[in-house]
């Protein structure tokens, strides 16, 4: 399968030993501290023992969210909140509509690959013209192309390909905002 490095949908495919919240976030940091918008969530803190694993930072806000529920010491399921999930979605929408230079969503999951959980913000974003990138495991690729129907560029986890990519993006008729026709349009 090939993949065009100019599409405004990348996945950022990640082993189980690579942390794609700390590259996302800090792409995204560095986006915003030179003037872009990068909205969207990334996990946080869910290598340390002291934070629950299903938290999120919204990269807009800086705001810190516990997206699970307690279900009990006997629990065995998931404890996603999808309603706190969704409420930081709805936050996320918020943002694209206001306007954004791209949006990161922080995992290509089990309730994204049922077109569930936050998969809607792909569409709304590219539906404005918005890139995205989304973290998505190495395992669960083949998933995520079948989702994508093929219209994504698949980046390694670091902060080159990433970089990579924005810029080939950036540099499409000297763009510094959203305000382009994106390669994924084009072919629809």
């Amino acid at each position: 399968m090939t993949f065009d490095s100019q599409c405004d949908l990348a996945a950022l495919v990640y082993e189980p030993d690579q942390d794609p919240d700390r590259v996302l976030g800090d792409f995204a940091s560095e986006l915003n501290a030179l003037g872009h918008r990068a909205v969207g969530l990334v996990q946080f803190g869910h290598r340390e023992a002291d934070t629950p694993r299903l938290s999120a930072l919204l990269l807009h806000s800086g705001e810190r969210l516990q997206l699970y529920q307690d279900l009990g010491p006997m629990a065995s399921g998931c404890k996603l909140d999808t309603g706190r999930l969704l409420d930081a979605g709805a936050r996320v929408a918020s943002e694209i509509d206001a306007g954004a230079d791209l949006v990161i969503i922080n995992r290509f999951g089990r309730q994204e690959r049922e077109g569930k959980g936050l998969s809607y913000l792909i569409d709304r974003a590219l539906g404005a013209d918005i890139p995205v990138v989304i973290a998505v495991p190495s395992a669960r690729f083949a998933d995520w192309i079948k989702f994508a129907d093929g219209m994504s560029v698949r980046l390694r986890c670091d902060r080159d390909s990433l970089q990579a990519w924005w810029t080939a993006l950036s540099a499409r008729g000297g763009r510094k905002t959203n305000r382009h026709t994106s390669f994924c349009e084009a072919l629809k």
